[in-house]
Protein backbone atom coordinates (compact mmCIF):
# COMPACT_ATOMS: atom_id res chain seq x y z
CA UNK A 1 0.00 0.00 0.00
CA UNK A 2 3.15 2.61 1.00
CA UNK A 3 4.99 0.99 -1.97
CA UNK A 4 1.79 1.70 -4.47
CA UNK A 5 2.15 -1.76 -5.86
CA UNK A 6 -1.75 -2.44 -4.65
CA UNK A 7 -4.25 -0.34 -4.52
CA UNK A 8 -6.47 -2.41 -1.88
CA UNK A 9 -5.48 -3.74 1.64
CA UNK A 10 -6.64 -7.35 1.10
CA UNK A 11 -7.29 -7.02 5.44
CA UNK A 12 -9.53 -4.44 5.06
CA UNK A 13 -12.88 -4.68 7.08
CA UNK A 14 -11.74 -7.91 8.29
CA UNK A 15 -12.31 -8.26 12.07
CA UNK A 16 -9.44 -9.83 14.32
CA UNK A 17 -10.57 -11.20 17.65
CA UNK A 18 -10.04 -9.12 20.44
CA UNK A 19 -7.14 -9.97 22.69
CA UNK A 20 -7.69 -8.91 26.30
CA UNK A 21 -4.73 -7.61 28.38
CA UNK A 22 -3.87 -9.70 31.25
CA UNK A 23 -3.09 -7.81 34.77
CA UNK A 24 0.92 -7.62 35.83
CA UNK A 25 1.81 -10.03 38.61
CA UNK A 26 4.20 -8.31 40.42
CA UNK A 27 6.30 -10.07 42.71
CA UNK A 28 5.89 -8.91 46.33
CA UNK A 29 6.67 -11.46 49.22
CA UNK A 30 8.14 -13.83 46.54
CA UNK A 31 10.97 -11.46 45.98
CA UNK A 32 12.58 -12.13 49.45
CA UNK A 33 12.12 -16.16 48.82
CA UNK A 34 14.17 -15.71 45.65
CA UNK A 35 16.50 -13.34 47.29
CA UNK A 36 17.22 -16.04 49.60
CA UNK A 37 17.65 -19.03 46.97
CA UNK A 38 20.45 -17.28 44.81
CA UNK A 39 23.50 -18.99 45.14
CA UNK A 40 25.65 -15.66 46.29
CA UNK A 41 26.46 -12.54 47.34
CA UNK A 42 27.54 -10.94 43.86
CA UNK A 43 24.34 -11.93 42.79
CA UNK A 44 21.94 -11.19 45.67
CA UNK A 45 23.78 -7.54 44.87
CA UNK A 46 22.88 -7.39 41.51
CA UNK A 47 19.39 -8.61 42.04
CA UNK A 48 18.90 -5.87 45.07
CA UNK A 49 20.22 -3.07 42.96
CA UNK A 50 17.94 -4.14 40.04
CA UNK A 51 15.16 -4.09 42.03
CA UNK A 52 15.53 -0.78 43.94
CA UNK A 53 16.85 1.29 40.70
CA UNK A 54 14.51 -0.18 38.43
CA UNK A 55 17.39 -0.36 36.12
CA UNK A 56 16.85 -2.37 32.60
CA UNK A 57 19.68 -5.28 31.93
CA UNK A 58 21.37 -3.08 29.52
CA UNK A 59 21.75 -0.47 32.09
CA UNK A 60 22.54 -2.83 34.77
CA UNK A 61 24.88 -4.76 33.37
CA UNK A 62 26.92 -1.35 31.45
CA UNK A 63 26.78 0.03 34.94
CA UNK A 64 30.87 0.73 36.62
CA UNK A 65 32.07 2.13 39.89
CA UNK A 66 32.06 5.51 38.45
CA UNK A 67 28.79 5.76 38.11
CA UNK A 68 27.97 5.90 41.52
CA UNK A 69 28.92 8.85 44.24
CA UNK A 70 29.18 7.14 47.57
CA UNK A 71 28.68 10.67 48.89
CA UNK A 72 25.39 11.69 47.45
CA UNK A 73 24.47 8.12 46.68
CA UNK A 74 23.28 8.86 43.13
CA UNK A 75 23.49 6.93 40.39
CA UNK A 76 23.90 8.41 36.96
CA UNK A 77 22.56 5.98 33.71
CA UNK A 78 24.28 7.26 30.81
CA UNK A 79 24.93 3.67 28.95
CA UNK A 80 23.65 0.75 27.85
CA UNK A 81 25.16 -2.72 26.47
CA UNK A 82 23.09 -4.82 24.36
CA UNK A 83 24.53 -8.44 23.12
CA UNK A 84 24.53 -9.36 19.36
CA UNK A 85 25.92 -11.42 17.35
CA UNK A 86 29.43 -11.64 16.39
CA UNK A 87 29.02 -12.40 12.92
CA UNK A 88 27.26 -9.02 12.10
CA UNK A 89 29.27 -6.95 14.49
CA UNK A 90 32.31 -5.18 12.82
CA UNK A 91 34.91 -6.35 15.36
CA UNK A 92 33.44 -9.91 16.01
CA UNK A 93 32.20 -8.57 19.63
CA UNK A 94 29.37 -10.24 21.22
CA UNK A 95 28.19 -6.68 23.34
CA UNK A 96 28.22 -3.44 22.12
CA UNK A 97 28.42 -0.52 24.20
CA UNK A 98 26.00 2.22 23.51
CA UNK A 99 26.84 5.81 25.16
CA UNK A 100 23.01 6.89 26.20
CA UNK A 101 20.50 4.69 27.80
CA UNK A 102 17.42 3.40 25.80
CA UNK A 103 15.22 6.82 26.64
CA UNK A 104 18.28 8.41 24.63
CA UNK A 105 19.00 10.83 27.53
CA UNK A 106 20.97 10.52 30.84
CA UNK A 107 19.02 10.11 34.06
CA UNK A 108 20.31 10.21 37.61
CA UNK A 109 18.46 8.51 40.64
CA UNK A 110 19.75 7.86 44.28
CA UNK A 111 19.64 4.57 46.03
CA UNK A 112 19.48 3.55 49.77
CA UNK A 113 22.37 4.46 52.19
CA UNK A 114 22.22 0.06 52.99
CA UNK A 115 22.57 -0.63 49.19
CA UNK A 116 25.25 1.77 48.95
CA UNK A 117 27.59 0.62 51.82
CA UNK A 118 27.16 -2.96 50.28
CA UNK A 119 28.28 -1.83 46.90
CA UNK A 120 31.07 0.34 48.33
CA UNK A 121 31.89 -3.49 50.21
CA UNK A 122 31.47 -5.25 47.05
CA UNK A 123 33.99 -2.85 45.21
CA UNK A 124 36.72 -3.04 47.96
CA UNK A 125 36.42 -6.57 48.13
CA UNK A 126 36.79 -7.02 44.14
CA UNK A 127 39.77 -4.10 43.77
CA UNK A 128 37.72 -2.21 41.35
CA UNK A 129 38.59 1.15 39.27
CA UNK A 130 36.44 3.43 38.54
CA UNK A 131 36.12 2.40 34.77
CA UNK A 132 35.40 -1.51 35.87
CA UNK A 133 32.49 -3.64 35.19
CA UNK A 134 30.05 -2.96 38.48
CA UNK A 135 28.76 -6.47 37.76
CA UNK A 136 30.65 -8.76 36.22
CA UNK A 137 31.23 -12.65 34.67
CA UNK A 138 33.87 -12.70 37.45
CA UNK A 139 31.10 -13.04 40.08
CA UNK A 140 29.41 -15.94 38.09
CA UNK A 141 29.32 -19.45 40.75
CA UNK A 142 31.03 -21.96 39.27
CA UNK A 143 28.33 -24.50 38.04
CA UNK A 144 27.83 -27.83 40.11
CA UNK A 145 28.23 -31.41 38.98
CA UNK A 146 25.19 -33.02 38.47
CA UNK A 147 24.33 -36.92 38.58
CA UNK A 148 23.44 -38.49 35.17
CA UNK A 149 19.95 -39.44 35.81
CA UNK A 150 18.56 -43.00 34.63
CA UNK A 151 16.58 -42.47 31.30
CA UNK A 152 14.10 -45.15 32.35
CA UNK A 153 13.31 -43.04 35.29
CA UNK A 154 12.88 -39.36 33.60
CA UNK A 155 8.83 -40.75 32.64
CA UNK A 156 7.52 -39.84 28.86
CA UNK A 157 7.27 -36.28 27.20
CA UNK A 158 3.95 -33.85 26.97
CA UNK A 159 1.65 -35.47 23.91
CA UNK A 160 3.20 -33.69 20.80
CA UNK A 161 0.43 -32.71 17.77
CA UNK A 162 -0.69 -36.35 17.23
CA UNK A 163 -0.96 -37.13 20.61
CA UNK A 164 2.54 -39.10 20.96
CA UNK A 165 4.56 -39.06 23.78
CA UNK A 166 8.47 -40.38 23.68
CA UNK A 167 10.83 -41.21 26.90
CA UNK A 168 13.29 -38.11 27.25
CA UNK A 169 16.59 -37.98 26.60
CA UNK A 170 16.18 -39.44 23.31
CA UNK A 171 16.40 -38.19 20.13
CA UNK A 172 12.55 -38.86 18.89
CA UNK A 173 11.88 -36.71 22.54
CA UNK A 174 13.75 -33.78 20.70
CA UNK A 175 12.91 -33.92 17.10
CA UNK A 176 9.14 -35.57 17.20
CA UNK A 177 7.84 -34.80 20.82
CA UNK A 178 9.44 -31.07 20.66
CA UNK A 179 10.90 -31.15 24.05
CA UNK A 180 13.49 -28.83 25.27
CA UNK A 181 14.58 -29.73 28.52
CA UNK A 182 18.02 -30.12 29.65
CA UNK A 183 17.89 -34.19 29.16
CA UNK A 184 17.23 -33.81 25.48
CA UNK A 185 19.04 -30.91 24.25
CA UNK A 186 22.08 -33.04 25.29
CA UNK A 187 20.95 -36.22 23.45
CA UNK A 188 20.45 -34.11 20.66
CA UNK A 189 23.69 -32.20 21.17
CA UNK A 190 25.69 -35.87 21.55
CA UNK A 191 23.66 -36.94 18.20
CA UNK A 192 24.91 -33.94 16.36
CA UNK A 193 28.93 -34.38 17.43
CA UNK A 194 28.84 -37.96 16.06
CA UNK A 195 27.58 -36.87 13.13
CA UNK A 196 30.46 -34.34 12.65
CA UNK A 197 33.09 -36.76 13.67
CA UNK A 198 31.81 -38.88 11.38
CA UNK A 199 32.16 -36.36 8.67
CA UNK A 200 35.47 -35.62 9.50
CA UNK A 201 34.66 -32.13 11.11
CA UNK A 202 37.11 -31.02 13.82
CA UNK A 203 35.52 -29.75 16.60
CA UNK A 204 35.91 -26.01 16.88
CA UNK A 205 36.06 -25.03 20.94
CA UNK A 206 33.83 -22.63 21.83
CA UNK A 207 35.27 -18.94 23.10
CA UNK A 208 32.88 -17.28 25.76
CA UNK A 209 33.17 -13.94 23.89
CA UNK A 210 32.46 -11.96 27.13
CA UNK A 211 34.44 -9.07 27.96
CA UNK A 212 33.16 -8.88 31.37
CA UNK A 213 29.67 -8.44 30.84
CA UNK A 214 27.42 -10.86 31.87
CA UNK A 215 25.05 -12.97 29.21
CA UNK A 216 21.68 -12.37 29.95
CA UNK A 217 20.92 -16.01 29.31
CA UNK A 218 23.26 -17.24 31.23
CA UNK A 219 21.78 -15.43 34.58
CA UNK A 220 18.60 -16.70 33.47
CA UNK A 221 19.61 -20.22 33.20
CA UNK A 222 22.36 -20.47 35.66
CA UNK A 223 21.23 -18.19 38.53
CA UNK A 224 17.30 -17.04 38.23
CA UNK A 225 15.74 -19.88 37.01
CA UNK A 226 17.23 -22.36 39.83
CA UNK A 227 16.61 -19.71 42.62
CA UNK A 228 13.05 -19.61 41.77
CA UNK A 229 12.55 -22.92 41.56
CA UNK A 230 14.03 -23.35 44.76
CA UNK A 231 11.67 -20.53 46.30
CA UNK A 232 8.75 -22.37 44.89
CA UNK A 233 6.60 -19.70 43.66
CA UNK A 234 3.76 -21.14 41.63
CA UNK A 235 4.75 -19.14 38.90
CA UNK A 236 7.85 -17.88 37.04
CA UNK A 237 8.82 -14.40 36.65
CA UNK A 238 11.39 -13.01 34.80
CA UNK A 239 14.48 -11.09 35.60
CA UNK A 240 12.86 -8.02 33.89
CA UNK A 241 10.28 -8.15 36.55
CA UNK A 242 12.50 -6.89 38.85
CA UNK A 243 11.84 -3.46 36.73
CA UNK A 244 8.08 -3.93 37.17
CA UNK A 245 8.68 -5.10 41.06
CA UNK A 246 10.19 -1.53 41.23
CA UNK A 247 7.61 1.07 40.23
CA UNK A 248 4.75 -0.87 41.52
CA UNK A 249 6.49 -0.92 45.38
CA UNK A 250 7.48 3.14 44.76
CA UNK A 251 3.65 4.30 43.63
CA UNK A 252 2.13 1.99 46.79
CA UNK A 253 4.45 3.82 48.79
CA UNK A 254 3.30 6.62 48.23
CA UNK A 255 5.86 8.26 45.45
CA UNK A 256 5.19 11.12 43.30
CA UNK A 257 3.75 9.35 40.12
CA UNK A 258 6.19 12.33 38.14
CA UNK A 259 9.60 11.06 40.16
CA UNK A 260 8.87 7.16 39.07
CA UNK A 261 8.31 7.87 36.02
CA UNK A 262 11.75 9.75 35.64
CA UNK A 263 13.85 7.22 37.69
CA UNK A 264 12.67 4.73 35.34
CA UNK A 265 13.11 6.16 32.38
CA UNK A 266 9.78 6.31 30.64
CA UNK A 267 8.83 8.20 27.89
CA UNK A 268 5.00 8.54 28.53
CA UNK A 269 3.57 9.19 31.84
CA UNK A 270 0.78 6.82 30.78
CA UNK A 271 3.53 4.00 31.52
CA UNK A 272 4.32 4.75 34.73
CA UNK A 273 0.56 4.76 35.59
CA UNK A 274 -0.11 1.09 34.94
CA UNK A 275 1.97 0.22 37.83
CA UNK A 276 -0.89 2.34 40.09
CA UNK A 277 -2.97 -0.85 40.81
CA UNK A 278 -0.67 -3.59 40.48
CA UNK A 279 0.00 -3.96 43.84
CA UNK A 280 -2.69 -6.19 46.15
CA UNK A 281 -2.89 -3.83 48.45
CA UNK A 282 -3.61 -1.08 46.04
CA UNK A 283 -7.54 -0.99 46.20
CA UNK A 284 -7.56 -1.21 50.49
CA UNK A 285 -8.52 2.12 50.53
CA UNK A 286 -11.28 1.76 48.31
CA UNK A 287 -12.54 -0.99 50.53
CA UNK A 288 -12.37 0.75 53.96
CA UNK A 289 -14.36 3.41 52.58
CA UNK A 290 -16.96 1.34 50.92
CA UNK A 291 -17.02 -0.88 54.63
CA UNK A 292 -17.02 2.34 56.23
CA UNK A 293 -20.42 3.65 53.97
CA UNK A 294 -22.07 0.15 54.87
CA UNK A 295 -21.75 -0.44 58.47
CA UNK A 296 -23.15 3.19 59.07
CA UNK A 297 -26.05 2.71 57.21
CA UNK A 298 -26.46 -0.62 59.03
CA UNK A 299 -26.17 1.37 62.39
CA UNK A 300 -22.63 -0.04 63.24
CA UNK A 301 -19.58 1.32 64.83
CA UNK A 302 -17.08 2.07 61.83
Amino acid sequence: MEDRVITFHPSRGVRTPTVPSRPRQIMTVQFDAIYQALPSADMQLLVETAVQSGLRWGELTELRTGDLSPVTRILTVSRKVIEVNPKFEPNGKRFAVKDYPKDKEYRRLKLSAQLVRKIEAHVRSAALEPGDLLFADRAAPARPLRAVPDPATLGLTRPNGKGRRYRHDTLSAYTAGRCRCEHCRGAFAVYRAKRRAEAGARPQPRAAGSDGHIPRNWIRRSVWLPACQAAKLGFSPRVHDLRHADASWLLAGGADLQVVKERLGHASIMTTQKYLHTRPVADDAALDAFTKIRSRSQGQPA
